[in-house]
């Protein structure tokens, strides 16, 4: 975050809540998005843990492809995740480049 812009609030008289909701939190929302978006790839990576100890999802259409040894299966729904990765990285990236510009 840039000090100049804050500073030049501060000398316009703001308080400290206008600085933090005007200021602060909107110069901060692209590094925010960011965490957001590397939390949510992350969570998609461990959709096939995640499988391993009994929750639902894509994960286990992978280990159930995995485990009759149909690899065309595995590996189609291994891409449905990456898919949904993606789709999910563009849509986040799009509202982080609406939001700073």
């Amino acid at each position: 975050m840039d000090a100049s812009v804050v500073e030049a609030g501060r000398s316009f008289g703001s308080s400290y809540m206008q600085l933090l909701f005007k200021i602060q939190i909107p110069m901060a929302i692209p590094t925010i998005m960011a965490g957001i978006n590397q939390t949510v790839m992350m969570a998609l990576a461990m959709s096939t843990i995640a499988a391993m100890v009994g929750a639902g999802g894509l994960g286990i259409e992978v280990l159930r492809a995995m485990g009759q040894l149909k690899e065309g299966e595995a590996i189609i729904a291994g891409c449905a995740i990456v898919i949904l990765a993606i789709i999910i990285d563009r849509i986040s990236q799009g509202y982080i480049e609406n939001r700073t510009s």
